[in-house]
């Protein structure tokens, strides 16, 4: 640890812009931690958030109580990532213990920080700088300023990347990578994605849009070709049927309809793809099958087994992807004022697959065959449907208005 120590003290100071800590090496309550200075009583501290799955705290500490929480804390982590005026780390720990380091230089154009306690919140979208395609899609006006009544879409875009972010390590630089965004949508978040990716942070990307509304994607293409995003295409297509390519590295699903979802993850999984990101909606498959005499007496009040429902669907999707060999997080999409279904399932590929039949168990407890786990055991459907049934994503407008109406299959 004299490695990471080192290289903490050299950034832990007023040019520091954030620092983030991810990748827990095993499953926690805590998933998250960054750090920013800020200046209280003009005293330079170190403003620590812990992100647990349900809230996150807050904790100012001194350089010294920095460094040392750090340390503990990268016991339990595999990576840092240190962003600063004066420049940028990465910080990666291997099983074994082995630090690996890379550091380069920041432009000297970079703006001194604000350290104010209540300073504007960092958006990695600076909400004062035009981009096109926000412009085209109503967040922004023409001179460049967020419409107010798009803030709410702003800041989940924003909240989007900030996951895309935290996955960068797992992302190959030495090549191009393949990104599929099933059910895009008016695709908000899919030009979003490619303008941090490419743009910003200057990857090979090839990202395909999939959506079954053939006007919706009509515009995509139009719009992608008058800002010249190479590397950016649209198709009409479902998810169950869509065979376009052969190796995926991430897939995108946000918003597809009840088994939708697990068609996605489906395909995630038999692409060996290395990050999903999901955020499913309208669960309602395993509504219909849930049956268990001693928890009858909590289900006879339809809106708490709807919403275990939807929560147990999830679950067990999380553990299928484990027994896949990925590394799952549930994580808090946007917050739940602006939508009550936010639940983002983050998997990373970590290894084979472990064999793990844990979900099964569940699955026995409730007498429930989810979708997912037919398509993944070769039976070829759950109670769901079949699995050559084309599933809908869903409505193009649900999805970019945060998910509040209901959806039917095609």
């Amino acid at each position: 640890m004299e490695k990471i120590e080192e290289i903490l003290y050299k950034y832990l100071n007023e040019m520091l812009v954030r620092l983030i800590i991810s990748n827990p090496r095993t499953r926690t309550e805590t998933v998250k931690i960054s750090l920013r200075p800020v200046l209280i009583r003009k005293k330079l501290v170190f403003q620590a958030s812990i992100q647990q799955e349900k809230q996150v705290f807050h904790k100012n500490l001194s350089v010294q109580e920095a460094v040392e929480e750090i340390l503990k804390w990268m016991k339990n982590f595999r990576q840092m990532q240190i962003f600063s005026t004066s420049g940028q780390a990465s910080v990666l720990v291997s099983k074994k213990g082995t630090v690996t380091m890379k550091e380069k230089k920041t432009s000297s154009c970079v703006k001194k920080q604000d350290l104010s306690h209540n300073r504007k919140k960092r958006y990695i979208l600076d909400p004062e700088q035009k981009v096109d395609f926000l412009v085209d899609l109503g967040v922004q006006t023409g001179e460049g300023k967020i419409v107010h009544a798009k803030y709410d879409k702003f800041r989940q875009i924003n909240r989007f990347l900030e996951f895309i972010e935290d996955i960068l390590p797992e992302l190959p630089r030495d090549r191009e990578i393949t990104i599929l965004d099933f059910g895009c949508g008016k695709s908000y978040l899919t030009f979003a994605m490619y303008h941090y990716l490419k743009k910003l942070k200057g990857y090979q990307v090839h990202i395909i849009g999939l959506d079954l509304k053939e006007d919706v994607i009509a515009r995509c293409r139009m719009l992608a070709a008058s800002y010249g995003y190479e590397g950016l295409d649209f198709f009409v297509g479902d998810i169950a049927g869509y065979q376009g390519v052969q190796q995926v590295d991430m897939v995108v699903t946000l918003h597809a309809c009840d088994t939708a979802t697990d068609y996605a993850l489906d395909k995630a999984i038999r692409w060996g793809a290395n990050v999903i990101l999901s955020v499913p909606c309208c669960q309602h498959e395993l509504n219909g099958q849930m049956k268990n005499e001693l928890l009858g007496p909590v289900w006879k009040y339809g809106l708490i087994k709807e919403r275990m429902a939807a929560l147990f669907t999830d679950a067990l999707r999380a553990g299928i992807l484990e027994s896949k060999g990925y590394q799952v997080q549930i994580l808090e999409f946007i917050d739940m004022e602006h939508t009550p279904k936010n639940i983002l399932i983050r998997g990373i590929k970590r290894g084979t697959e472990t064999g793990s039949q844990d979900y099964r168990r569940i699955m026995e407890f409730l007498q429930v065959n989810p979708t997912l786990a037919a398509l993944q055991e070769g039976t070829g459907e759950g109670t769901g449907g079949s699995f050559a049934e084309p599933l809908a994503q869903k409505d193009t407008e649900d999805r970019e208005e945060g998910d509040r109406a209901e959806c039917v299959k095609a």
